[in-house]
């Protein structure tokens, strides 16, 4: 048989019959006089099993240790490898629909998609065209994606919910074109740290034992005017101080 022939006998193309004699998979056969190869039934055969291997999910670089073995012994062995991989996959796949499931059932925001938690602690949030509160509905999408923690939107719903929120936006919405060293800033940055509860600063990533993410902080100090980053610096360093794990180490 020449290459065109073994190929659709096999039902592959003829430059993965090259690709299998270049990487080794396949032998060379014996060349006719013309210069063409020529091609056995015992090449099909071992061409056949190794498109079956590929068709099961194996590496070629796993399909060239499963050929060489000629009692078949690596075989049961990575197959069993295989269908525990595939066994994984399942499961992701599984909680991957679950959840899209419940981002279908969420009604759609401008934010998403995000996580069905974070979903239901933005519909909560009383509407409001603050500036300071879109930029803060924005740092939690940048959360959810980075970390997200349903533990920790639970805890914030109180705050989204407290129309006293909305005020303080305003308070800060009113320091953007205001000097770092503005005298509202100070009694601005109490006020925001007295409406937040013990149970958002216990369920942050740092006193749960979660990652934290790296320069998530200066990042958003960065976004800020130089009178509202100087606020929030404030606020997060009254924060971070109150945590459950800052107390620990205090003490």
């Amino acid at each position: 048989m020449r290459i065109a022939e073994i190929a659709a006998l096999v039902g592959v193309t003829t430059r993965a019959v090259r690709h299998y004699h270049h990487l080794g998979l396949l032998p060379e056969p014996a060349r006719r006089t013309n210069g063409y190869r020529d091609y056995a039934v015992r090449d099909a055969v071992l061409l056949a099993r190794i498109r079956r291997l590929t068709e099961l999910g194996l590496a070629l670089d796993e399909v060239r240790d499963v050929i060489s073995d000629d009692a078949g012994r690596e075989l049961t062995e990575v197959l069993g490898e295989l269908d525990a991989d595939l066994a994984r996959q399942e499961a992701e796949i599984r909680v991957r629909r679950a959840r899209l499931a419940e981002l279908m059932e969420s009604p759609p925001s401008a934010e998403g998609p995000v996580s069905p938690a974070l979903a239901r602690l933005l519909s909560t949030a009383p509407a409001t065209d603050s500036p300071t509160g879109a930029k803060d509905r924005e740092l939690l999408v940048l959360y959810d994606s980075a970390v997200g923690s349903e533990r920790f939107y639970e805890a914030l719903r109180p705050l989204a919910e407290s129309p006293e929120l909305l005020g303080l936006y305003r308070q800060l919405d009113e320091l953007a074109d205001a000097a770092p060293d503005d005298p509202r800033i100070a009694p601005l940055a109490d006020a925001f740290v007295a409406t937040i509860p013990d149970e958002v600063l216990a369920a942050i990533p740092q006193a749960t034992g979660q990652p934290a993410v790296a320069g998530f902080g200066e990042a958003l100090l960065a976004d800020f005017p130089p009178a509202q980053a100087a606020c929030a610096r404030l606020v997060m360093e009254a924060l971070v101080a109150r945590t459950p794990a800052a107390e620990g180490e205090a003490s």
